[in-house]
């Protein structure tokens, strides 16, 4: 993957069980919890980047942040193409553990997306945990950046709040609607890689296959699998291996933000 150069640099735009509970969350902090912590109101936070306790690696901070620099580009300008301004979401990089809007934010949650600051909350270390776990490579980790950065995208165009409210309204809904949620940022992610790779050239041989791997390593399915020794659906709140593959092959083939209707697709 090459990291392109650019607007990124200086106002960035914007995973129970122990082990699993890192992969199960890596591409979405559980919707469930997320949504506890949602605004009442409108959130305030515009494009200001906050950053607490920076790991020491360098390399890994300055390729997370240009990841997403790139996000910002694209999500702009496809917002504009809708004739919609793009709120910019702020990267917080943390060590171990810090606060965010929505609780507690810690290494074992893996990257995650707060919707009442809308902030992407990320600790490095966690991709040590995902290279052990068999889902190498730059362009996976930055899958799971632009994963994040499409609930944002939800939170921006009104879906996450529609989701909180049907929540509260239709509790039986929860896990069903937490699929959808995280499908569709899934096939969001897609929709950036589809674009930065037109504006930047950033893909090479072997990078979507990356993305595709890590999509179908932390399918509820196969995390389940891999706990527990067996397979519960109506507990699913992320969506299978198949199913988190192909949103993300819809979004990254199309690149069109409408074909990530997952709220109203009568399969997934």
């Amino acid at each position: 993957m090459r990291i392109p150069g650019g607007s990124g640099g200086g106002k960035i735009g914007g995973f129970g069980l122990v082990i699993i509970v890192i992969l199960a969350l890596v591409f979405g902090f559980d919707p469930s919890a997320l949504l506890q912590g949602q605004l009442t109101g409108d959130s305030t936070t515009t494009e200001t980047q906050t950053q607490t306790d920076i790991p020491a690696d360098d390399e890994l901070a300055d390729f997370v942040t240009a990841v997403l620099g790139s996000t910002e580009d694209v999500w702009t300008k496809l917002f504009e193409q809708m004739s919609e301004a793009y709120r910019v979401p702020a990267l917080v990089l943390f060590t171990d553990w810090d606060r965010s809007a929505c609780g507690a934010a810690q290494s074992a949650m893996g990257p995650f997306y707060c919707p009442a600051d809308e902030k992407v909350y990320i600790d490095l270390s966690f991709y040590q945990e995902l290279r052990r776990m068999g889902a190498a490579g730059d362009f996976a980790q930055a899958y799971v950046i632009a994963h994040e950065v499409g609930h944002h995208v939800q939170t921006v165009i009104g879906i996450a709040g529609w989701v909180h409210q049907q929540r509260r309204e239709n509790p039986e809904s929860a896990n069903e609607n937490s699929v959808r949620m995280e499908l569709q940022a899934d096939c969001f992610a897609g929709v950036w890689a589809h674009h930065a790779d037109e504006q930047f050239d950033i893909i090479q041989s072997g990078d979507i296959r990356e993305a595709l791997t890590a999509a179908a390593a932390i399918g509820d399915d196969r995390l389940q699998q891999q706990s527990q020794g067996y397979v519960v659906p109506e507990s699913f709140t992320h969506g299978t291996s198949d199913q988190r593959v192909r949103w993300f092959d819809y979004g990254w083939k199309s690149g069109d933000i409408r074909d990530c209707e997952t709220f109203t697709a009568s399969e997934l």
